[in-house]
């Protein structure tokens, strides 16, 4: 650390975006990079703290520090090779993670953190811009091959880490892209995927491969993989979203927030539309707009829905409004509750808190509004707080379309985990701990929300990095060990 007062005499300066009326126009990224000497200037504001909570606050344990003070000193290239030893993809994370870490700031007790995120995104676009991201093909194969399910950044990271290890990795999707929601679930506007496109080229030139339209239990069944693979890794994600359980949920208008999600991203990649939208088109153009759910994807949803033109567009969320400041004796160095506001947020939505949603209303088989109601935390008989509608607090919102974005509760049981016959823990996650992440079933291990629950890209990555580490350790271990527990299937 070159400066150890840099922190008191450099003001924090961040990222800022290009104006909402211009950035509704397009759907590109819109976050304006800083210039490369504010860079280095905000990294220097890095206080090399004694025990650095932002190791801690970072799921894949980024060496921020380290790469911090490297940018400081203006030598990119060291800081390339240092943020890629614990992360895989950082250009996936500088953009869309919520970034945890500056969270555990020291700095942010005084609500000035280190810009963590954007510093980790310009080192990894510089990386790529000068060519310094290389593909690292190993030296030698240990002829082992795995199959791993699911694309996404836990499969990815998995992959990569694999192929590296020596071994031979394929990576079966059941979508016609590579990515998993990386591809179909984050709007191009957040992250162009022009970003994947480049780390499966440099993947497949370290011996990755990828086979497409491959859903496994369908088109493929597990058994064959087992048959022609030593290992099997179920990083398919926690794709079972949440329901809305109220009458009236049935009428034409009410929709997955995913599905909304994945055919805008189908159209902008550039499928026609019989592709993007087989059982029909879902636009927000001219409609009146209702989001359930308070969270990541129901602010997609947000974004995109005003980039196609919706009538107005309103964001409900069952849970009291946060406070706008959280209590750092209590909280830090711990991810806060408190009252935050996206990008898509500030281009234009309305929103309420508390409200709970009764029934769905309509016309002809068609939504025309919400019955809503106030809703209030209330202590049940055995001490647990439960959600209860206020009487006599009910309105109505207008809705031409509904988009249910409340979550996910676990993977789909259908194909993959039916046939696998893995055991599921209580939430209905397929059990696998993180130690090992072997499930119940040889030679069979799961990373990723398939494991986890829904979750972060960056708690993805982690995942899928350490199921690689425990993939490797099975394949080299003792001779004996290896040859009972294959002979065990």
């Amino acid at each position: 650390m070159t400066n150890p007062t840099g922190f008191l005499k450099i003001e924090r300066n961040d990222r800022d975006y290009l104006p909402p009326a211009e950035r509704l126009k397009t759907w590109h990224e819109f976050v304006r990079p800083m210039p490369e000497k504010a860079i280095e200037r905000q990294a220097e504001r890095c206080m090399d703290c004694g025990i650095p909570f932002c190791h801690s606050g970072c799921p894949v344990n980024n060496l921020i520090p380290d790469w911090n003070d490297l940018v400081h000193r203006d030598e990119w290239q060291a800081a390339v090779g240092r943020l890629h030893q614990t992360n895989n993809f950082p250009e996936f994370t500088g953009r869309v993670c919520p970034a945890p870490c500056e969270a555990s700031c020291t700095l942010n007790l005084t609500d000035n953190p280190v810009t963590i995120k954007s510093i980790e995104c310009e080192i990894a676009d510089r990386g790529w811009q000068n060519g310094w991201v290389k593909p690292q093909p190993a030296q030698r194969g240990t002829g082992k091959r795995i199959a791993v399910v699911g694309s996404g950044p836990a499969g990815l990271a998995c992959a990569q880490q694999l192929a590296r290890a020596g071994h031979a990795p394929t990576v079966f999707e059941k979508s016609n892209r590579i990515g998993g929601l990386l591809r179909y679930g984050i709007p191009d506007f957040k992250m162009e995927k022009h970003l994947i496109d480049r780390r499966i080229a440099q993947m497949e030139t370290e011996g990755v491969i990828f086979r497409c339209n491959m859903h496994v239990g369908k088109d493929v069944s597990v058994q064959r993989l087992l048959d022609d693979y030593d290992i099997l890794v179920m990083a398919g994600g926690a794709e079972l979203p949440r329901d809305l359980e109220v009458p009236g949920r049935e009428l034409d208008g009410v929709h997955f927030a995913m599905d909304f999600l994945t055919q805008q991203n189908k159209r902008n990649a550039g499928d026609d539309e019989a592709m993007a939208a087989p059982d029909g088109t879902l636009s927000a153009h001219g409609k009146h707009v209702v989001v359930i759910g308070g969270g990541d994807t129901g602010s997609d949803c947000i974004g995109t829905s005003n980039r196609q033109g919706a009538r107005s567009v309103t964001q409900l969320e069952i849970m009291p409004q946060p406070p706008v400041r959280e209590n750092k004796e209590l909280t830090w160095p711990n991810w806060p509750l408190k009252m935050r506001t996206s990008s898509s947020q500030e281009e234009g939505c309305e929103r309420d808190f508390s409200v709970l949603t009764t029934q769905v209303l309509g016309e002809d088989g068609k939504v025309t509004a919400l019955q809503c109601a106030r809703a209030e935390m209330v202590r049940g008989e055995d001490g647990r707080m439960a959600i209860q509608q206020v009487a006599g607090s009910e309105f109505e919102i207008p809705a031409d379309l509904v988009l249910l974005a409340m979550g996910f509760v676990g993977p789909r049981r259908e194909a993959l985990v039916e046939q696998a016959g893995v055991e599921l823990d209580p939430r209905g996650n397929v059990k696998a701990d993180m130690k090992d992440y072997r499930t119940s079933v040889p030679r069979v291990f799961a990373c990723g929300d398939m494991r986890r629950g829904q979750s972060l890209v960056v708690w993805a990555i982690r995942e899928g990095r350490e199921c690689a580490e425990a993939v490797d350790a099975f394949l080299t271990a003792h001779p004996a060990e290896r040859t009972a527990a294959l002979a065990a299937v």
